[in-house]
C-alpha cells in the first residue's frame, strides 16, 4: 500500500489536485488505507475512472458482491436502522437498478424540470436582491444552498417549515467518514429516518402533485416500489437532490473569484453560461470521488490487477484535471471544446438529476453575475475552510461584500484593484 494524506481532511480538500497529479503520473492504480481505515484501491486517471465507471464486473452491491468476511474488511458500518437505504439506486446492480431507474425516470421527467425554469430564476434573483442590500452574504447559506434546497423540497413535498432542519440532517450525513463518526451522528441519523418515514406515510394517506406520488404511482413492468426502495429513494433524492449542486454553485463561485478574467468574460458574454457551467463542473468537481464499487472477478487496469472482492474508488476530480484528456487542465477555461468531464459521471449510474443541477446551476451563475457586479471575498482567501468528507468537496462558507452599485468605471477599477485572488494554497 502507498502512503496518502487524510483524503476526507478539510486541509487535503481545500486543494487536493497537486496529490492527484502525482497519483496519475507515478501511482495511477493505488493500493491505500482509506480514510475510513478501510483498504481500497484508487484509481486516478480519465481513461480508467470512466472504464471503471461502466464496467459490469465492478458491482455497487456489497451484499451480493462480498462474503460476510469480505464485507466485515471492506465494507463501513452502517446502523440496523439505516439498513432501508441500501435499497437505493446508487447501490444497486442490474436488475434491481435498471427497474428503480425506470420507475423514478417516469417522475423525473424533463419536461417537469424544465418547467422549473422560471420558479428557479426567480429564486435566485430574488435571493441576490437581499443579498445587495444587505451588502454581503455568505454564498454557501444564503445562495447556493437555499435555491437547489427549495427545488427540491418543492419537488419532493416537503414542508416549508421543515426544510432548515432537514438540511441540518444531511450536513451531519455527508461529513461521516467512520465509524466514530457514525456512531456520533445516531440520534440525527435516527431522527432523519423517522422523518423519511413520516413523509412516506402522508404521501400515502393523502397524494398531491409532488414527485413522491408520482414515485408511489409509477409502474414498470408491473413492479411498484417497496416500502424499503421507497424510503431510499426519497433520501437519496433528498440528499443528492441538493449537496452537489451546493458544491457545484459556491465552489464555482469562489473559481470565478479566482479568476477573474473568466468572471468578466462570462459577464461580458452570458450567452456562454452552458459550457461555462460545464466547464465550472470540470474544473471544481463538487463530487469529489464516486462512490465504491467491489470487483465481482480479477479486474485488470493500467498494468494492474485487482483481485475479486476489493473496493474500488474513481476519483473524479483527478480524471477532470488529467492532462492527456484535457489542455492546461489547470486553466478555467469556459468555452473549452470539447469537455468530456466525469463531474456527473458515466455509464448506468450516470447522476440523474443531471438536468436539474445543469439548470439550477445556470440560472445561479447567469444571476450571479449580473446582479452583482462588484462581489469579491471580505475575507483573505486563505482564511477559507473546507469540510471533512470521504465524497464531496465542500466549503464550510464563502463570505463576501458587495459593494454599492457604481459607474462602469469605477467598477472596473476596483475589479483590476482587489477582485482578483491569490490562488489556492498548494498543500
Amino acid at each position: 500500500m502507498i502512503s496518502t494524506p487524510d483524503l476526507a481532511s478539510p486541509r487535503f480538500k481545500a486543494n487536493p489536485f497537486p496529490f492527484y497529479a502525482g497519483l496519475r503520473a507515478l501511482s495511477p492504480v493505488a493500493h491505500v488505507t482509506y480514510c475510513d481505515g478501510k483498504p481500497a484501491w484508487l484509481l486516478s486517471r480519465h481513461a480508467d475512472v470512466a472504464a471503471a465507471l461502466k464496467d459490469p464486473r465492478l458491482g455497487k452491491d456489497p451484499y451480493r458482491v462480498l462474503s460476510r468476511e469480505e464485507r466485515a474488511a471492506q465494507v463501513p458500518w452502517m446502523p440496523w436502522f439505516l439498513r432501508p437505504l441500501t435499497q437505493n439506486m446508487l447501490d444497486q446492480d442490474p436488475p434491481s437498478h435498471t427497474r428503480l431507474r425506470g420507475l423514478v425516470q417516469q417522475a423525473f421527467t424533463p419536461q417537469r424540470i424544465e418547467d422549473l425554469r422560471p420558479r428557479v430564476e426567480a429564486r435566485c434573483a430574488e435571493l441576490l436582491a437581499a443579498a445587495r442590500r444587505r451588502g454581503a452574504m455568505d454564498v454557501v447559506e444564503d445562495f447556493a444552498l437555499p435555491v437547489p434546497l427549495w427545488v427540491i423540497c418543492e419537488l419532493l413535498g416537503v414542508p416549508e417549515a421543515d426544510r432548515r432542519r432537514f438540511r441540518a440532517w444531511t450536513s451531519r450525513l455527508t461529513a461521516i467518514v467512520g465509524t466514530r463518526d457514525m456512531v456520533l451522528a445516531l440520534p440525527q441519523l435516527w431522527a432523519f429516518m423517522r422523518y423519511v418515514r413520516s413523509l412516506a406515510k402522508q404521501r400515502r394517506g393523502a397524494r398531491g402533485d409532488d414527485l413522491i406520488t408520482a414515485l408511489l404511482g409509477a409502474e414498470e413492468a408491473g413492479a411498484r416500489l417497496s416500502e424499503d426502495e421507497l424510503l431510499a429513494m426519497i433520501f437519496l433524492l433528498l440528499v443528492a437532490g441538493h449537496e452537489t449542486t451546493v458544491n457545484l454553485i459556491a465552489n464555482g463561485t469562489l473559481a470565478l473569484l479566482d479568476h477573474p478574467e473568466a468572471l468578466e468574460r462570462l459577464r461580458a458574454e452570458p450567452a456562454l453560461i452552458k459550457p461555462a457551467v460545464e466547464e465550472l463542473l470540470r474544473f471544481t468537481s463538487p463530487v469529489d470521488t464516486a462512490t465504491e464499487r467491489y470487483t465481482t472477478e480479477e479486474y485488470a487496469v493500467s498494468g494492474h490487477v485487482i483481485p475479486r472482492g476489493q473496493r474500488v474508488l474513481a476519483l473524479l476530480a483527478s480524471a477532470n484535471h488529467d492532462e492527456r484528456v484535457f489542455a492546461e487542465p489547470e486553466r478555467l477555461k469556459l468555452d473549452r471544446e470539447p469537455n468530456r468531464h466525469l463531474a456527473l459521471g458515466v455509464g448506468i449510474h450516470y447522476c440523474l438529476g443531471a438536468p436539474l443541477a445543469r439548470l439550477e446551476a445556470q440560472a445561479a451563475f447567469s444571476a450571479l453575475v449580473r446582479e452583482l457586479p462588484d462581489l469579491r471575498l471580505s475575507v483573505p482567501r486563505e482564511a477559507l475552510r473546507w469540510k471533512r468528507s470521504t465524497i464531496l468537496r465542500s466549503l464550510e462558507a464563502l463570505p463576501v461584500e458587495i459593494p454599492r452599485a457604481s459607474s462602469g468605471a469605477s467598477r472596473a477599477a476596483r475589479g483590476a484593484g482587489s477582485a482578483a485572488q491569490p490562488a489556492p494554497p498548494a498543500l
